[in-house]
């Protein structure tokens, strides 16, 4: 059965054999979490996914899709890149985010990782209402047909942190 534990914090911080990176779709960096995981661990991760959009994915990673990287100097084995859509008011694109965290898991699964460490995928500047990113993050890992042992979700406020262990409590 998979533990999930949610925390405040900095999730380049977090120990995980899996630290899920909310990507931008070029796989090169960018700002927010994709920004932050990229300073924390280092070239051997811009330098990987220089190597995947030379290879297999030379048009960039679609939304809802995942792939991993090593993580350099984070303190995890693994990164899992992973886009997350952006809000709209006019087309339900919550399957689309849960398949993000879906993907993640069986990608991490497939890598024999035993934990994981989320951020909120969509919730910043892709517009997601906090709650409803919060409802498919909690509902997406404790539905996916899969497990790790540890899922952790990590929140980058208190607001958000209370959001996401109220979530969890009702499962």
């Amino acid at each position: 059965m998979t533990v999930i534990d949610v925390i405040t914090g900095d999730i380049t911080a977090v120990r995980a054999d899996v630290i899920v990176n909310a990507a931008n779709s070029t796989l090169l960096g960018g700002g927010g979490v994709d920004g932050a995981i990229h300073r924390a661990g280092g070239p051997e991760i811009l330098t990987a996914c220089k190597l995947i959009r030379a290879t297999t994915l030379p048009n960039g990673l679609d939304t809802g899709a995942a792939v991993a990287t090593p993580a350099g100097r984070l303190p995890a084995r693994w990164v899992i890149h992973t886009v997350g859509p952006r809000y709209s008011a006019r087309e339900d694109r919550s399957a689309v985010l849960r398949a993000a965290y879906e993907r993640s898991l069986l990608l991490a699964q497939s890598l024999g990782a035993t934990s994981i460490a989320f951020p909120l995928i969509s919730g910043g500047a892709y517009g997601w209402p906090v709650e409803v990113a919060v409802a498919e993050q909690v509902r997406a890992v404790s539905t996916a047909p899969v497990s790790v042992d540890l899922v952790t979700l990590v929140a980058y406020s208190a607001e958000i942190q209370r959001l996401t262990a109220r979530a969890v409590e009702r499962l």
